[in-house]
This record gives structure tokens, sequence and C-alpha cells, in this order.
């Protein structure tokens, strides 16, 4: 089987691969459209974030068995198209889901403890306690929306603290000793926390608005490590002034998939995303809550690993 790798991974992915049997093809240069004129000869390709699989992409690749994303979510590819062709699916949500449990937990607390503030007044020759006088995280109810790999990992941090995790999922049944599964009503009448764990779909996109976050009986916390698609971020910054959101801390953006610096022009930035960057209560990263130097090969060992087991 030949195998085109579409972006740059950890060097196991090629090296176990060949290993295997597979014979793999390296193009991290062209387009798309010159991609899609080749990939007939090819049973399988590996991507990240390169670029979307759309029909016309998936019908030019007329071989094709699988598709492998080095990530956790397949929002890229146009999945229902795709499994009708009988092509199979791989991502790897298990590889990056310590990670994004990890920066989720340091994000909550860098905001309960203020020490973005604090660090930035040190540095600037500020020494100020009372102004920084934090939070303790024990005590408080944490709720989660979504409670797969992500959300689960995320709860598992919580373990060695004294708080009450609950989280909303759409599948019903999926509770553990980490975590109590409850209504999305509930949790809004509980949660001093809400952090997001969802893909990229229908029902998430732009599910944090205004109607969303006032339907919370407290004012409460709100991380984001998940899509930035999922929070309107107008409504958040409204939410932010009226003290109904406490704090944010956003690994992702609603804006991200734009040219991400051009929005630094003083035309292109729009007006909520202006308010954040000032904001002290908001903390900011660039998608990286799943971007460590183990999750890199973990993810690599963990597409291996799935090709192996359904392909030879």
């Amino acid at each position: 089987m030949k195998i085109l790798h579409l972006d740059t991974n950890h060097s196991l992915l090629i090296n176990q691969l060949t290993n295997l049997g597979f014979t793999n093809h390296e193009n991290y240069i062209d387009s798309k459209e010159v991609i899609q004129k080749i990939i007939h000869e090819y049973d399988g390709f590996i991507i990240r974030s390169r670029f979307s699989i759309d029909k016309t992409f998936i019908d030019a690749a007329k071989n094709l068995k699988f598709i492998g994303r080095v990530g956790a979510g397949l929002e890229n590819i146009d999945c229902d198209y795709a499994e009708k062709k009988g092509i199979t699916l791989i991502a790897a949500p298990e590889g990056n889901r310590n990670a994004v449990g990890e920066h989720t937990l340091a994000m909550l607390l860098s905001l309960f403890n203020k020490l973005n503030k604090a660090d930035k007044e040190v540095r600037d020759g500020k020494w100020l306690r009372e102004n920084n006088r934090g939070l303790e995280l024990d005590g408080k109810t944490v709720g989660l929306i979504g409670y797969g790999n992500m959300g689960k990992a995320f709860a598992k941090k919580l373990r060695g603290f004294d708080v009450k995790v609950l989280f909303y999922d759409i599948k019903p049944n999926i509770e553990d000793k980490n975590a109590t599964q409850v209504s999305l009503k509930t949790l809004q009448q509980e949660a001093d926390v809400l952090s997001l764990h969802t893909p990229e779909n229908a029902s998430t996109i732009a599910m944090v608005d205004q109607s969303f976050i006032n339907s919370f009986k407290k004012s409460f916390w709100l991380i984001n490590t998940a899509r930035g698609k999922s929070v309107v971020t107008k409504d958040l910054v409204s939410a932010l002034k009226n003290n109904k959101i406490l704090g944010a801390g956003l690994d992702v953006l609603e804006y991200e998939k734009s040219s991400f610096e051009n929005l630094f022009n003083e035309n292109n930035m729009p007006e909520p995303f202006q308010y954040l960057i000032q904001a002290e209560n908001v903390l900011l990263s660039p998608h990286v809550a799943g971007w460590t130097i183990e999750s890199k090969e973990k993810l690599a060992q963990t597409i291996v690993n799935k090709i192996k087991a359904n392909f030879c």
C-alpha cells in the first residue's frame, strides 16, 4: 500500500510504517489542486490541517482506503461522504488528551491566581499583593460540556482537588468515577467553572452565545481548549464586561482560521478581539493545548497503531 504524507509529523510515523511494509511518499509543498491530480495513486494519506478534504478531493482519490489525521478531530474532512465511499477514517484523540487535560488545568489555575497579570506587574516594577489575591479551586463546581477523550482527561486531572465535577454529553450513561453526568440545565444551575471539550459540528458552532451564557445561575469562569467557533466572541466580551463571565482561558479563537497575524492590522482587528487582548482576566494561547513534545510522539504512534490494526 502507498501512503502520501501531506504534513510533517514525528519521524516515527514514516519509519514504523516503512518497517510494516508500506511505501511512504512525502509532499509538504504542492497545492491542494496539484495533490488532487495524483491522489488516485495512493491507498491512504495522512494529514493534520493543511487543507480540507471535500467530496471533489475524495472522488479523485479512487483507490483510497484510509485517511489518517494526526489530531483529535476530523472536522476538516467530509466524513459522511468518505464513509459512503468505504474509506476508513483514523484520528488520534488518545495521543494528545493528556496534554489538553494539563493545559486546561493550567489555564484555570493561572486565571484563579491572576498569574498572567501578576507576572507582568512584577516585570514592570509593581509589587501589588492585595490586588493579586487569588481564588482557590477547592470547593468549586466544575462543569464540562463534552466527555470524550479530552473531557475525561481534564476530569482525571481534577481528582487532586476537592471539587465537584459535573458533565453534560449527548451520549447517555458515560459517567465514571471522575465526574457525574447531569442534564445541561443542572450543569448551568451549579457550575462555577465551564470547560468546553466538544468537537466542531453544526450543534456546537456558536453554542456559547448570549442566551446560553445567561442560562447559568451563577457568574462563572470559561475555559475553551476545544474549538474556537463554539464561542461567540462578542457575546463573551459582553458577559466579561457585566461580570456574568468572571474570566476566560481561550486556547482557541473564533478568528483563528482567518490569517491570524493580519488581525493586528488596525483596520482588520474585530472590536471584541481588541477587548480580549487587553483584558486582565483573559488568558490566551495559540491553539497549543494538545501541542506538547510528548503528544507529538503519541499522536504519531496512535496513527501507526490504528493503521496496523486495520491494514496489516
